[in-house]
């Protein structure tokens, strides 16, 4: 157990920043999920900006990585190219 106070605060933010990160990731995870799932062209294209918008902002906030960003957006634009 942490007996400094800065330690116990670190316990406390990093507990609150983890729970933020893995919500912000599933639901990224769901978006593309989705998006994948989808057969029709038409909703493939209105939705693609929104997901690879959400995408961008993960990486940047670093919970997943840029290079794994990168190859997410180009598998969803290839998958709606080819709808």
């Amino acid at each position: 157990m942490a007996n400094h106070k800065s330690a116990k605060k670190r316990i406390r933010s990093d507990n609150a920043k983890r729970i933020r990160n893995r919500y912000y990731a599933k639901t990224a995870r769901n978006a593309v999920k989705n998006l994948r799932k989808t057969s029709e062209k038409q909703e493939a294209i209105e939705n693609l900006p929104k997901v690879i918008s959400l995408v961008d902002r993960i990486a940047k906030k670093n919970i997943i990585h840029k290079n794994k960003a990168s190859n997410l957006k180009s598998k969803l634009t290839k998958h709606v190219n080819s709808l």
